[in-house]
């Protein structure tokens, strides 16, 4: 099984967020229904960078460290990797 970690902008409130997910169809699809109580005042959100990674221990480690990244090293971060 593969894990996604990924990074989605709501253009309506100007704002990114990361997680991670075994289905990110599914995962983008609780994001924009608002499902998911941390995204639900941004919907709709748009994917803007995704990675695969082989374990979820790998993919928590990545979402940790794109997490503390701050709003700057995020977008320099997505238009160096996209």
């Amino acid at each position: 099984m593969k894990y996604y970690v990924y990074i989605i902008y709501s253009p309506g409130i100007d704002s990114y967020y990361k997680g991670q997910t075994s289905c990110l169809e599914d995962r983008l699809n609780r994001h924009n229904r608002g499902y998911e109580k941390a995204t639900q005042h941004g919907a709709p959100w748009e994917l803007v960078w995704s990675t695969t990674k082989p374990t979820r221990g790998e993919a928590l480690q990545l979402e940790k460290k794109l997490k503390n990244l701050s709003r700057e090293k995020t977008i320099e971060f997505i238009k160096k990797y996209s």
